[in-house]
């Protein structure tokens, strides 16, 4: 096989490797929110325990990006490709990490009823959700307009983090009795925002992987 030909076929093995991160970390964050709602303790101990596999993953995809550069020595764009594959990597190794913080919390919250229905925490999942999805997309595609819209929606989670937060400090004002479970609402709510945030830093690498210059799309 033509070395071009070779390398070409190792960066689409890198592009799977990531795919499958992303692909465990979204489910995981979805497990993490039926968990909470259904107050799943058994589920969420599993979340913690399958976080291995996003850690294996995570270093497989280190480990073939340093070799590809190592091997191939790529040339400008092909380097920024590995390079980002990289830095995506770390971005949802981390969302990973959310969905095993949302566990904990649910463990600590465990049968208690929940002050207040979850609905915005379940929409700030669905966005981010999406957004991952096609941040992805937009990465694969290199595709800057698919980018832009996911940075955007970033701001619908921003606007749900800020209006639950209002609602969960009213709770606690109006007894505090409440203070522990309002706690972990707040952290889950915390962990939910800083998910979507590291979306956007994806959305981000895609522009720089395209136009070869850093963007900031999270202002």
């Amino acid at each position: 096989m033509p070395v071009r030909g070779k390398f070409e076929g190792d960066l689409k093995e890198l592009q799977h490797k990531l795919t499958e991160l992303v692909k465990f970390a979204d489910q995981a964050l979805a497990n993490s929110i039926e968990a909470l709602e259904t107050h799943n303790i058994e589920l969420a101990l599993q979340i913690m325990e399958d976080d291995t596999v996003a850690n294996i993953l995570y270093e497989e995809i280190n480990e073939f990006a340093v070799l590809l550069i190592a091997k191939q020595q790529p040339v400008a764009i092909d380097l920024r490709r590995i390079i980002i594959a990289i830095k995506i990597a770390t971005d949802v190794e981390r969302i990973a990490d959310f969905a095993v913080n949302i566990a904990k919390s649910t463990i600590r919250i465990g049968q208690e009823p929940h002050l207040k229905p979850i609905d915005h925490l379940k929409k700030m999942h669905e966005i981010t959700s999406i957004m991952l999805k096609e941040g992805l997309i937009a990465y694969q595609q290199e595709d800057t307009k698919l980018a832009k819209k996911v940075a955007e929606m970033d701001d619908q989670v921003d606007s749900l983090y800020g209006e639950t937060i209002k609602e969960l400090f009213k709770l606690n004002n109006e007894k505090s009795d409440n203070l522990p479970q309002i706690t972990q609402m707040l952290f889950i709510c915390r962990f939910l925002e800083r998910a979507a945030d590291h979306v956007t830093n994806i959305a981000e690498y895609v522009f720089y992987l395209v136009k070869g210059k850093h963007y900031d799309l999270n202002e």
